[in-house]
């Protein structure tokens, strides 16, 4: 294989001029050896460090750096693989920014579920003479007085809860007992909602204000 230890071990010996050493040489051979691992070993670190120069073949800390470099502290790898890592930053880098479905598509990534957006300057929204809306069955009113404004619901991913862990009124978990039990929090599995504003602000046109409401 091109660059492992066989292969600078013949490279090198190659080179050595004809007739100087016999045939059977094992000092020599021991020599060249443990230089062609050494060899080995630099020719396999520049292939790493060619590697993290392309987002396709980054992989380990150098993503968290190019998540850094493009997005701050924005985009953060949680426990996430080096493969679902990278697609998550492709994703942003060309994420669709300044316009309602932008809104709409990045809430959906994060939680699976589409928010509720309504704007009241548009008719489609908050409805019309003669349109489909009315009192206590469809749409809200809407207002000229509220220019490049918003209202958007978002609804929390659904949870799963805490795997292994017992919860109030099982029979595994107790004071004073063998078992499995802990205080948590639902937080510690899911989006905060700090998470899902700045989420909001990544993505919303500029100059505009978004008026947000988080429900589960």
């Amino acid at each position: 294989m091109q660059g492992d230890q066989t292969d600078f071990f013949k490279r090198i010996k190659s080179l050595l001029p004809n007739g100087w050493f016999g045939d059977n040489s094992p000092i020599l051979d021991a020599l060249l050896w443990g230089m062609s691992q050494a060899l080995a070993w630099c020719f396999s670190l520049y292939l790493y460090a060619k590697a993290q120069t392309r987002i396709l073949t980054a992989t380990d800390g150098w993503l968290d750096l190019i998540a850094y470099d493009f997005f701050g502290t924005s985009l953060q790898r949680g426990n996430l693989t080096d493969s679902s890592f990278r697609n998550r930053i492709q994703i942003n880098i060309f994420r669709e920014r300044g316009t309602r479905n932008a809104i709409s598509k990045i809430l959906y990534d994060l939680t699976g579920r589409y928010p509720t957006i309504t704007e009241p300057q548009l008719p489609s929204d908050v409805g019309y003479y003669g349109g489909m809306a009315g009192y206590g069955v469809a749409g809200c009113y809407g207002s000229l007085s509220m220019p490049y404004q918003a209202f958007v619901t978002v609804y929390r991913s659904a949870s799963v809860g805490l795997p292994y862990v017992a919860g109030y009124g099982t029979s595994t978990g107790g004071y004073s007992q063998a078992s499995r039990a802990d205080y948590a929090s639902i937080s510690q599995i899911g989006l905060t909602d700090a998470d899902l504003i700045a989420a909001v602000e990544s993505v919303k046109p500029f100059g505009t204000t978004i008026w947000m409401q988080i429900k589960s």
